[in-house]
């Protein structure tokens, strides 16, 4: 998958931190990402689905570890309660619009009940993906709730290594942050524990934040790229949401996870969002690391290894530093698009070569 506009560092923005080869979330080896893109103006739709594989199993399921937080919970990540009480998952991760949540939970449970067909058949396995949406009723009609369940089988069998396209793809393609055209976007970070090097890779749904909140690598830029602001039959609050998907091949616990999730917060305040009441801020962190059988195949006493927590504070910044990248890579990969509702206007994609003459 290739970009079709520079990325935020092609444009010399001087993001901190050390990347992996891709600056993706692919960059966490074993990470797949897929997207199924629903484009049809004649149909005023614009949505789809994305899908992120957090390692391959081989039709085995291999608990991924997890925590979850939510700074605002005006949203849906499906899922969550059993991440809170076990600090695992297995399966894919989903992400799409706010109506499509029921048939991408529906795909993705009828994905995993083939992909792991052996212990769906023969033990009482239950499916519980986690699914997460953000509102694209802007762009979408989303009331016609175009996407179904196998939309989400497909995008989950599209899901490749590699580059990760940005911008207007799978469930980012009726995305707007800060007013401008967005979606979804990736960056990863690298990072030294202990003379040991890890990973850490984000991928975001960006659809949240005020056009004059907006600050990137601390200037003001929603203030002095105000022209072009799309505000029509908008209200005057942020009203938006944003999913962040982190993963690490750094061996952690589900508690330790929770903290990670935590830290996409900083991230995407560095951007200037508050957080608005009316948004949904959902957050997942995951470790492909300690991979071992299910809990229920395993024996009486488990053997993990976990990085001490008083020695975790460059994965914490790993994780800000990559959410903040990623957020402002899914606005500089936006084009101007059409609304549906209000019909007839154009939400703005940023101007990359104004952006760039700031730094």
């Amino acid at each position: 998958m290739s970009h079709t506009k520079p990325r935020a560092r092609d444009l010399g923005l001087p993001f901190p931190g050390t990347t992996g080869p891709l600056n993706a979330i692919t960059d966490v080896p074993g990470v797949k990402v897929g997207f199924i893109t629903l484009t049809d103006p004649a149909r005023n739709m614009r949505t789809g689905v994305t899908a992120v594989l957090p390692r391959s199993d081989a039709g085995v399921p291999i608990p991924v570890w997890a925590g979850h937080y939510a700074l605002n919970g005006n949203g849906e990540m499906t899922g969550t309660h059993w991440i809170d009480d076990a600090g695992y998952m297995i399966g894919p991760v989903c992400i799409t619009n706010t109506h499509g949540i029921g048939a991408v939970h529906h795909g993705a449970s009828q994905w995993m009940t083939r992909h792991y067909a052996e212990f769906f058949q023969k033990d009482h396995g239950w499916a519980m993906p986690v699914v997460a949406e953000t509102y694209d009723g802007i762009l979408n009609d989303i009331n016609a709730f175009h996407v179904t369940a196998d939309h989400a089988i497909a995008a989950i069998d599209a899901a490749v290594s590699g580059p990760v396209a940005e911008g207007s793809v799978g469930g980012g393609n009726g995305m707007i942050s800060y007013q401008f055209k967005a979606g979804t976007g990736t960056a990863s970070r690298r990072f030294e524990i202990g003379g040991q090097s890890y990973t850490m890779g984000a991928l975001v749904q960006a659809n949240h934040g005020r056009r004059p909140d907006l600050q990137i690598l601390g200037k003001p830029v929603g203030q002095l790229m105000p022209e072009g602001t799309f505000d029509r039959g908008m209200p005057q609050k942020e009203m938006g949401s944003i999913i962040v998907i982190l993963i690490t091949d750094a061996p952690l616990s589900g508690l330790s996870l929770r903290q990670v999730a935590k830290r996409a917060a900083l991230g995407i305040g560095r951007g200037g969002t508050p957080g608005g009441n009316s948004s949904g801020d959902i957050f997942l962190a995951l470790s492909t690391a300690n991979p071992g059988p299910m809990p229920q195949h395993a024996g009486a006493i488990l053997t993990k290894t976990e990085i001490n927590g008083e020695l975790i504070d460059p994965l914490y910044m790993a994780a800000v530093q990559s959410v903040e990248e990623a957020v402002v890579n899914a606005i500089v990969a936006g084009e101007d698009t059409a609304t549906v509702k209000p019909k007839g206007h154009i939400v703005p994609g940023i101007d990359t070569a104004r952006l760039a003459a700031l730094f």
